[in-house]
């Protein structure tokens, strides 16, 4: 009977996280400020796109910062999300500060490092070893 569980476990469709849906929201947005990076060059109203999108990125950091708080809360996460969350926020906030005193030099390498940072923080989170559990402390984890 425990192959009958297992089977229709590995059957069920994968359900994303909350974490999951912040992360990858957090990752495109820091895709479109790649875009609107170019717009700036190319085109009158760039400027105005980069800086909304700075807005929209940051506000994504400090929902991943939530998100990583409320699945650690619910008892399926992990506290060390919480420290990739902050640690993207304090990465933001530089991002942020560099990008408003103009040092491209600086704000251009760091957004490839925020985004390439991004990507691997949600790859890891889709990986089938990584779901996020179900119910409080413990509840649906497996027993191996």
């Amino acid at each position: 009977m425990a192959t009958e569980a297992t089977t229709t476990d590995a059957a069920a469709p994968h359900r994303c996280s909350f974490l999951q849906i912040a992360t990858a929201l957090q990752t495109l947005t820091i895709f479109i400020q790649a875009v609107s990076a170019g717009l700036l060059f190319t085109t009158a109203y760039g400027e105005v796109l980069h800086d909304v999108g700075a807005r929209v990125m940051y506000g994504a950091s400090m929902l991943y910062v939530l998100a990583a708080v409320l699945a650690w809360k619910r008892g399926g996460g992990s506290p060390r999300q919480i420290w990739y969350a902050t640690g993207f926020l304090a990465l933001a906030s530089a991002q942020v500060a560099v990008g408003i005193a103009h040092i491209s030099s600086v704000h251009v390498p760091l957004g490839v490092l925020m985004f390439g940072l991004s990507v691997l923080a949600l790859a890891r989170q889709a990986r089938p070893g990584h779901q996020a559990r179900s119910g409080p402390r413990g509840q649906g984890r497996s027993t191996r």
